[in-house]
């Protein structure tokens, strides 16, 4: 497979990735976004967690949809994630979930 081959389907994963987003988004109530994942969730506990060694955060997403472009099942029931960096989370305006100007917009996420 040649470089160019490998790229283009890349970007074809990409705009399949991001099509499911679309479609899927109108289920979810909450986008939440950590360093190494975005999600979208119905379900969102963010605990900040103090240590001797510094703060992170413990995050709990039940019935959620991972974007990840390598992942064959992207819908989950139960995700636990702790970060040491932020965690946005974001509730999505059900009336137009893919409208420009709201909170989440439509373009998705910018880094996976």
């Amino acid at each position: 497979m040649s470089a160019e081959e490998l790229e283009n389907f890349e970007t074809d994963l990409e705009l399949q990735l991001y099509r499911e987003y679309r479609d899927v988004a109108g289920l979810f109530q909450y986008v939440v976004e950590t360093d190494r994942r975005f999600y979208l969730a119905n379900s969102v506990r963010v605990e900040p967690v103090e240590t001797k060694n510094g703060l992170y955060f413990d995050v709990e997403l039940k019935d959620a949809w991972v974007w990840d472009v390598y992942r064959s099942a992207r819908f989950v029931k139960h995700v636990h994630v702790m970060s040491f960096r932020d965690v946005n989370v974001e509730e999505l305006a059900h009336a137009d979930p893919f409208s420009v100007t709201g909170a989440a917009g439509s373009a998705g996420p910018t880094a996976p």
